[in-house]
């Protein structure tokens, strides 16, 4: 990428070597200051004076004390009860692509329960030939897959549908996580028992207290749904689902089933309760359509954003964000820095994944001036992510789930961020 500086075009990498060159702009300053002693650099520390902690001090590896504010965030006031309720990820500050299980968002209908592996059963029954009950034992000796996919809340970004309303990435869209499931296909398991002709959907339910259940059609458990057991390379979390759960690439987040316990093979939609009274989308005309289970394109720049402001002054600045859809890969990805009148297109850390996020990184020079940072996400569909204003045409303002729209942050002269609607 190139940028107009001092009246020519220049790269970042010039406009660097310049800049230290001359002795001009934030970066100069800071070579400038390096001229004087840093007690830092000339000073012994303390760090380097001693022994570190043994290797046996910490077995399972924490993040270090100075980490420590990277951490899931609950909003009070969105639910009666942290039993059920939901956290979210802290994606303004974390890059790359992969998140961390200890950071990964969670959703409870009656709290996260404690299930061991030998405690743990799984029953496929219905119209299959042989009904069939498999230990976590069994599961583990089946033909294994690792996949890395999205998995996002119907609801993340509900709360923005009537106007901003949460002042941080993590509370519009931190209701997502992204990380590499190992697990058996479960058309595996439906052609271990047998699939009857008239099997056209399964049921799935979990063996919390909620016994939280959604149906999915049968083309899609053949298709690309997996058993799970592990995540980035390690059993499954509690909060997570452990021993077992359910991955739905691309579907809405409530149809990855917890501690699962049952697969039940149907003619139908069982028509629970959470594909009928919930995550259902309601229209503008206050009709509400269901089976919305893909989840389309969307993005958002994580930094700088309120939680992640600019704190090094004016210079070269590096926009951060993330961009995932539902239907496919991400193909491009595009940044405004003046509220969509203007785009430039982003820079993808690697070719977009299927059903994975997306980093996506703008390079570019701040002169201190206020912006209007957006972005928007397009894939292989050809799916075009929409303003809220498109959105609103057919939704109205009294949805909840899917709110994909493009987000504003609004960045000012000291570098703040906040969260505001312009589209």
């Amino acid at each position: 990428m190139s940028e107009t500086f001092k009246g020519k075009s220049t790269s970042r990498r010039g406009f660097l070597r310049g800049a230290a060159a001359a002795g001009a702009g934030a970066l100069a300053a800071g070579a400038a200051k390096a001229a004087t002693p840093d007690p830092l650099i000339v000073e012994p520390q303390p760090w380097a004076q001693g022994l570190g902690e043994g290797v046996d001090v910490t077995p399972y590896g924490l993040p270090i004390q100075f980490e420590n504010d990277v951490v899931r965030r609950n909003v009070d006031w969105l639910t009666a009860d942290t039993i059920s309720s939901i956290n979210f990820t802290p994606i303004h500050a974390l890059d790359g692509t992969i998140t961390p299980q200890g950071c990964a968002f969670e959703r409870h209908h009656s709290g996260a329960i404690e299930l061991a592996k030998d405690d743990y059963r799984l029953m496929i029954n219905g119209l299959v030939d042989t009904p069939l009950v498999f230990t976590y034992a069994d599961l583990e000796r089946f033909p294994r897959e690792n996949h890395v996919y999205f998995c996002e809340c119907a609801a993340n970004t509900g709360m923005e549908w009537a106007g901003a309303q949460l002042n941080g990435a993590q509370f519009t869209h931190g209701m997502i996580h992204n990380m590499e499931y190992t697990g058996v296909p479960l058309r595996t398991i439906l052609e271990e028992a047998g699939v009857k002709t008239e099997g056209k959907w399964v049921y799935v339910e979990g063996a919390d207290a909620s016994s939280n259940g959604r149906s999915i059609p049968m083309e899609k458990a053949l298709d690309d749904v997996l058993v799970a057991f592990k995540a980035n390379g390690e059993a499954l979390r509690k909060e997570h689902g452990y021993p077992v759960r359910l991955v739905v690439p691309g579907w809405e987040g409530n149809m990855w089933v917890k501690w699962l316990r049952r697969i039940e093979v149907t003619d139908a939609a069982v028509q629970s309760r959470e594909e009928t009274s919930k995550y259902t989308d309601t229209l503008e005309d206050g009709t509400s359509r269901k089976w919305t289970w893909e989840m389309d394109a969307k993005s958002v720049v994580t930094s700088p954003s309120p939680q992640a402001p600019i704190t090094h002054g004016t210079g070269p600045l590096v926009i951060s964000g993330l961009a995932w859809s539902g239907r496919g890969a991400i193909t491009r990805v595009d940044v405004s820095k003046d509220g969509g009148k203007t785009w430039e297109t982003a820079r993808l850390a690697k070719p977009g994944e299927r059903m994975a996020l997306t980093r996506f990184y703008l390079d570019t020079t701040w002169d201190g001036t206020e912006m209007l940072l957006q972005s928007r996400a397009m894939d292989e569909t050809g799916y075009v992510q929409p303003t809220k204003t498109q959105l609103r045409e057919v939704r109205g303002l009294n949805s909840i789930y899917h709110n994909n729209c493009i987000q504003t942050w609004w960045v000012k002269p000291n570098g703040e961020a906040e969260n505001v609607e312009v589209s």
